[in-house]
């Protein structure tokens, strides 16, 4: 139980850290740039989103290799001090450039939390629980989403008072602290570990060279591929709504942008925690596909046919939360499936996290789809056609329905 509430905290306050930024961006962006700034807000929302979604992606990757290496206990502890030192260093932020790079080594760290949390988590537990784990840890990053939203409820941002949200986001440093005190390190990964060491004869085999050869290279390519659809999707476009939401009502609604983030992270705390109770028992692909088809079709009617802010608005943007962010839930179950204990939190880490570098090229374009076409709604409706590409991928990969994790 203190493993999973550990990792529980741990990813909440990465989904606060995933959150912050779509609601403080246009108000410190506007506060940074001066007068005449509007027309750069995109350009810059879209450079500081792929800055974060590469370091995501890198942290991922490196803190994950880490966790194989000294366990995953030390190395979450590491991942979420990281995240939330630099989070509070953003208050400092005089430039849109500097906020890009605190953004960046920020997220190295909660890259690498969900990575270690994950494979912690599936490998302490025992197997029957293993979908509602899944649909806990995609539920617990959404919530940090919410909790976004209602302090910036409470609390409107403001050009004038941006800068103690981030903060807020240095808080969870005090959880590294209690998780190297109290949570017991993965067992499985411990006997992992020393067979490992035995085999090599002190000198383990390198988790990127395993994951990168041999019968795991297809395996750690599909999940890359799967992870991008749903990361592309969100980090392209819906995460853009609060933005939206803003200029849609001109600031005639005070705390539209909060609502907007507030109902989407609802929809997505729902869709997580369900996604992977209910589609996990029609197998891995076929789940795949049902959300690949739902988050085509919601978007579409959320960026195609919405033009005024009001409830019509807010109902499809708390279903695009609920269809677009159900595949947070269903990748704790389906990624540690993949990969044996001895490399599943390389594995699985760089699988999540890669997509984030082929979506940070998204965010980037989505920025220019918004000056091209003048719009957030038409850049969503261009953007959202990824999940096509979800349908055809998903029947490349294995289906791994009703089978033990790999030890």
């Amino acid at each position: 139980m203190l493993a999973l509430t550990a990792a529980f905290l741990g990813w909440l306050f990465d989904g606060f850290e995933i959150g912050l930024f779509p609601v403080v961006a246009r108000p410190a962006l506007l506060s940074m740039l001066g007068p005449g700034g509007e027309g750069d807000v995109g350009l810059w929302m879209g450079r500081i989103t792929a800055a974060f979604l590469i370091g995501a992606a890198l942290g991922g990757v490196a803190f994950g290799w880490l966790g194989d290496r000294v366990g995953r206990v030390r190395a979450m502890s590491l991942s979420i001090l990281c995240y939330s030192l630099f989070s509070g260093a953003a208050f400092l932020a005089a430039e849109p450039w500097h906020l890009g790079v605190f953004r960046f080594i920020a997220a190295l760290g909660m890259g690498g939390e969900w990575a270690l949390g994950v494979a912690l988590v599936m490998e302490v537990w025992p197997e029957k629980h293993r979908p509602w784990l899944a649909g806990a840890i995609g539920a617990a990053a959404n919530l940090g989403m919410v909790l976004v939203g209602v302090v910036a409820q409470i609390w409107p941002v403001t050009t004038d008072s941006w800068r103690w949200m981030f903060l807020i986001g240095a808080s969870p440093a005090l959880l590294t602290f209690l998780i190297r005190l109290f949570v017991p390190e993965s067992g499985p990964w411990e006997k992992a570990r020393a067979a490992a060491t035995r085999q090599a004869r002190g000198e383990p085999s390198s988790p990127l060279a395993e994951i990168f050869g041999g019968p795991l290279l297809g395996r750690t390519l599909i999940g890359i591929g799967l992870t991008s659809v749903a990361l592309i999707g969100t980090w392209g476009s819906v995460q853009w709504i609060p933005l939206w939401a803003d200029k849609m009502t001109a600031g005639a609604v005070e705390g539209a942008k909060a609502t907007a983030h507030t109902l989407s992270a609802l929809g997505a705390t729902v869709g997580s925690l369900l996604a992977p109770i209910l589609l996990g028992r029609v197998g891995r692909r076929w789940g795949y596909s049902l959300l690949c088809g739902l988050s085509l079709v919601v978007c579409a009617l959320l960026f195609r046919t919405q033009t005024e802010y009001g409830t019509s608005f807010l109902t499809l943007v708390f279903l695009t939360g609920v269809t677009t962010a159900a595949f947070y839930g269903w990748f704790p179950l389906y990624l540690p499936e993949l990969f044996p204990t001895r490399v599943r939190a390389t594995g699985q880490g760089l699988c999540f996290n890669a997509g984030r570098i082929v979506a940070a090229a998204g965010a980037l374009t989505s920025g220019q789809l918004v000056a091209h076409y003048g719009g957030y709604p038409q850049m969503g409706s261009v953007i959202t056609l990824v999940y096509l590409a979800g349908f055809v991928l998903i029947w490349m990969a294995p289906e791994t329905r009703g089978r033990s994790l790999p030890e």
